[in-house]
């Protein structure tokens, strides 16, 4: 990074692209390396999930029509209720080894971005062998930061379940009951963007300091104080281009059987390349906006000491201690 850390608490969104794109390009080799062994895998499956999934749902939506034009208690009628079985069952399983792929490339693709810019951070030597024999000991402390988060989640989510409900069976049929519901509505979509943002710095917590879980998520509620407006930004921003790109998919590849095999695949590419180039910039700004709150909040980190903690004889892991990374406060 060319900034020095006071310097990086003035950064805005701009600011924070601008270092990001900085990064990318400077490291432009190890970058590379990344995306096609993590992002690109992490991408293409990302954009399959789209189409496999249409297809297999318009298959059961198919049967259960011709379900429904059946006569009940006939042979056909007891064909076609096993075959939308197995063609459910068939459904859901392809959506959980999605989830599972999805998850890990994810998590597998934070550690080895976070791990490389805090490399550079530190002015320390690395290769793309070095940081992918780290990624799987970060990954693990990702992994629990994740599962605590989706605790998280879901917790919050049957809280505004079990309001939906409240609300249902009392006061839906009224006015204050409707104005009361779209002002719930953005009040929970407010929380599910918050929790959002805390995860995706938490991640970078886990990587750079010695807490994960609960407490990373805490420690990243801390962090992102004073800062907000510029996360809430970017992650509208990162969010706003990912839905355009699968959009652009949704039509002109999953949709498009009009303009042939040949467009379909040529715009299927197409949007490839701008998913994995938007993943890899918004886990670069992620590591960034982590750097720019921490010097907001006047808390060095001794580069020396995260330098000796992110590599150690033999390449083994040590996540860095509380110590090195809440060092006494620096001025401006």
């Amino acid at each position: 990074m060319d900034r020095e850390q006071e310097e990086m608490q003035f950064l805005g969104l701009f600011g924070v692209f601008i270092e990001g794109y900085k990064i990318i390009i400077s490291c432009r080799k190890i970058f590379s390396q990344i995306t096609l062994a993590l992002i690109l895998p992490l991408s293409f499956i990302y954009l399959a999930h789209i189409e496999v999934s249409h297809t297999l749902f318009s298959k059961i939506l198919h049967t259960e029509n011709q379900l429904d034009n059946t006569r009940a208690g006939t042979t056909k009628y007891n064909k076609l209720t096993d075959h939308v079985s197995s063609e459910w069952t068939t459904y859901w399983l392809f959506k959980f080894a999605y989830f599972t792929f999805l998850l890990i490339f994810s998590l597998l693709s934070t550690a080895a971005v976070v791990y490389t810019i805090a490399c550079v951070y530190t002015a320390r030597e690395f290769t793309f062998k070095k940081v992918m024999s780290v990624v799987p000991k970060v990954w693990k402390r990702l992994m629990v930061t994740f599962l605590c988060t989706f605790i998280a989640f879901f917790g919050y989510n049957i809280v505004a379940i079990l309001a939906f409900v409240l609300w249902a069976v009392t006061i839906s049929n009224t006015t204050i009951g409707v104005v009361l519901f779209f002002v719930g509505l953005a009040l929970y979509v407010v929380g599910f963007v918050y929790l959002t943002i805390v995860w995706h710095l938490a991640s970078v917590v886990s990587v750079l300091e010695d807490i994960y879980g609960f407490k990373a998520m805490v420690k990243s509620k801390e962090l992102i104080k004073g800062k907000m407006w510029v996360a809430i930004a970017v992650f509208f921003m990162l969010n706003f281009f990912l839905v355009v790109i699968q959009r652009l998919f949704e039509v002109y590849v999953v949709h498009g059987e009009s303009l042939g095999m040949l467009r379909r695949t040529v715009f299927g590419i197409i949007c490839l390349l701008l998913l994995f180039k938007l993943i890899l910039f918004g886990l670069v700004i992620q590591t960034v906006l982590y750097f720019v709150c921490k010097s907001y909040h006047h808390e060095s980190i001794d580069k020396s000491a995260l330098s000796d903690h992110l590599e150690v004889y033999l390449g083994e892991y040590e996540p860095l201690k509380a110590k090195d990374v809440q060092l006494e406060p620096f001025h401006v």
